[in-house]
């Protein structure tokens, strides 16, 4: 049985528990920003600024619904073209401000698309990564096995294919290189029933700040200096390339007429990019490519 009210109620209680323990963690207030969408939906945004750990970060929950499927949704189910719909769902992205935490994502989601006299047709998706930009084996063994742990409840070989689904799904093919160190991903969630995906997802969710707080206490206090920042700046460039022409979400939410703020608020601040630029062999900077942005098991 589909039960979009208690989907909707653990949605809404995810954003303000993680937002929660990032409030306390960087020691700063996020915004909160309602928002409706004339098509129907709406959500909150939940956003920081300069604060004092967080260059900035975004905690979005939206609830939106329409009379036909996008066409990002429809890409793998061209049955459902013509189908009203909702959507729903927590989005996180988080860029500090020290070079030597990594930046992450979370999301996880929920779609149920309809037809008068068919039965509903609906999926989760979801998932969390690791983008670092000065990498620690530690950090992300951590990282994995946290994501590890949330799936092992729901069978021995789920990790490791929404493992791979996550290094396939974060690489930017124009680039040859994958986004970060992945994490896991999943998609088009419904094998098992609906209360099986739902819990799913809630694990994937409630799993979140415990496999990437840890890291930023530990590293936190770092010393860097401009190198640092600007190499930084740099690898940003890779996450804006990758959210604008890859990222699924990204298209669903500019194609459904959802809010232009809140979607692109996963967008760091400070960004550079360079021509045909590659780090020197051997360098702090080089060791991100050789050791860490490669595919590899981290348990």
């Amino acid at each position: 049985m589909i039960d979009s009210a208690a989907v909707k109620a653990y949605f809404t209680g995810l954003q303000e528990r993680i937002v929660g323990e990032l409030e306390r963690f960087d020691g700063k207030p996020f915004l909160r920003d309602a928002w409706t969408r004339p098509q129907g939906g709406g959500g909150i945004s939940r956003l920081i600024e300069e604060g004092d750990f967080f260059e900035r970060g975004g905690v979005n929950f939206s609830h939106v619904t329409g009379d036909r499927m996008p066409a990002s949704a429809t890409a793998h189910r061209p049955e459902l073209a013509g189908r009203s719909w909702e959507a729903m769902g927590v989005s996180l992205v988080l860029h500090p401000r020290n070079p030597y935490c990594p930046t992450t994502h979370l999301n996880v989601r929920c779609f149920i698309a309809t037809k008068e006299g068919e039965e509903p047709v609906w999926w989760f998706g979801g998932g969390m990564d690791l983008t670092p930009y000065y990498g620690y084996e530690e950090d992300c063994a951590h990282f994995h096995r946290t994501c590890k742990a949330a799936l092992e409840p729901f069978g021995t070989n789920v990790h490791a294919r929404y493992k791979k689904w996550c290094d396939e799904y974060f690489f930017l093919k124009h680039r040859n290189e994958p986004r970060g160190v992945g994490g896991i991903f999943y998609d088009d969630l419904n094998e098992g029933g609906f209360a099986r995906c739902f819990a799913l997802t809630q694990s994937v969710g409630d799993h979140f700040t415990a496999a990437y707080l840890p890291i930023c206490a530990r590293r936190r206090d770092t010393p860097y200096g401009e190198r640092e920042r600007d190499f930084q700046a740099y690898r940003r460039g890779r996450y804006v390339e990758f959210n604008l022409v890859w990222d699924r979400g990204t298209l669903f939410g500019l194609q459904s007429g959802g809010r232009t703020e809140a979607i692109l608020m996963s967008l760091p601040p400070i960004v550079k990019w360079r021509y045909d630029w590659h780090p020197a062999p051997g360098s702090p900077e080089g060791k991100l490519y050789s050791d860490f942005l490669i595919p590899r098991d981290w348990n």
